[in-house]
């Protein structure tokens, strides 16, 4: 459509190419008496001839050379709906601009996460501590064990239910169905770094929290990271004596969250999202020691190679010194 102060409308633009190629008015004439130029009134009386419409082309050009080709397009999309990763992440899997990303997920309605999956809520309120070690977020992550011959997540429910009846050496319930147990991921996110570590087990009691506690302070101190304060929600592992005397040992001051407000948490729980697309339910492993085995391997991978946007894009190790495996 015409803008609004265009000379000719698309019906002006037919009167007067009828004027010239039909009726046989001069050029110079039909130009002073719709007060426009000769070469407009001659590019509509020539379009008239070809059989062309009298609407606006498009200013699209015929050949784009540096467009986007379809198939890093389908890509792009696809990584964003299986990984669920922002533009960051994903221009750094496919070699693009993160502008280009974001433009390709507006196309697609996929801008947000909301829009493909899960909705987000309230707006986040962000804090950040100055330097590594000043704040520890801890917390404890319940994962179900997968059977042998993958879960129902990705074979289905009967499938799922065949392969948990068909697991050896697993306890069973009243109604003889098999127990697979839980999977308990404790795990440690230094609050301005946002470098990770991270254990599995197969309880969440305090002896193993506080032994997972002492282990991610000796890796941090290894990387040059001084541990001030520990932060944790009101679990009965945080809130019993061996906690408590074991912070005092590492001089560690401990902070418990208010009740009922996981917020004060949300980086950790926002890293619980992160890992449960990245690793966690990535894929179909057709174990549980398999997706244990995958930890480790997409630890390194978040810490030193994925781009994290709080981080200025870079990984998180980018924000530690000096540390021996930084560029591994």
């Amino acid at each position: 459509m015409s803008h609004t102060n265009a000379a000719l409308t698309p019906r002006h633009r037919l009167i007067v190419a009828r004027m010239v190629v039909d009726d046989g008015w001069p050029i110079s004439e039909v130009a002073a008496r719709f007060q426009v130029s000769w070469p407009t009134v001659k590019r509509w009386a020539d379009r008239y001839r070809d059989g062309e419409s009298m609407q606006d082309r498009s200013s699209r050009p015929r050949r784009s050379p540096n467009k986007t080709s379809q198939k890093a397009t389908r890509r792009c999309i696809n990584l964003r709906l299986r990984l669920r990763e922002g533009p960051v992440q994903l221009a750094c899997r496919l070699g693009i601009a993160p502008s280009t990303v974001h433009r390709i997920l507006v196309h697609a309605h996929l801008n947000r996460l909301s829009h493909a999956d899960r909705a987000t809520g309230e707006p986040v309120r962000r804090y950040e501590h100055d330097h590594p070690g000043s704040l520890l977020h801890v917390d404890v992550k319940k994962l179900g064990n997968i059977p042998d011959g993958g879960g129902w997540r990705y074979v289905g429910r009967r499938q799922g239910e065949k392969n948990r009846a068909a697991t050896p050496d697993k306890p069973r319930n009243k109604y003889s169905d098999p127990l697979m147990g839980k999977a308990y991921v404790h795990t440690v996110i230094d609050d301005h770094s946002r470098v990770a570590y991270a254990e599995i087990h197969d309880d969440e009691t305090a002896l193993t929290a506080t032994a997972v506690l002492i282990r991610a302070v000796e890796w941090f101190r290894a990387r040059g990271v001084r541990v001030e304060r520990v932060l944790s929600d009101n679990g009965g592992a945080y809130r019993s004596h061996l906690w408590r005397d074991t912070c005092a040992e590492l001089r560690i001051k401990h902070k418990r969250t208010r009740p009922y407000r996981p917020q004060t948490n949300g980086k950790i729980e926002r890293f619980y999202r992160t890992m449960a697309d990245g690793w966690a339910y990535a894929r179909c492993y057709t174990s549980e020691a398999e997706r244990r085995g995958e930890l480790a391997g997409w630890l390194h991978y978040y810490n030193q190679h994925r781009p994290h946007t709080a981080c200025g894009n870079q990984p998180p190790f980018s924000r530690l010194i000096n540390v021996p495996d930084q560029y591994s």
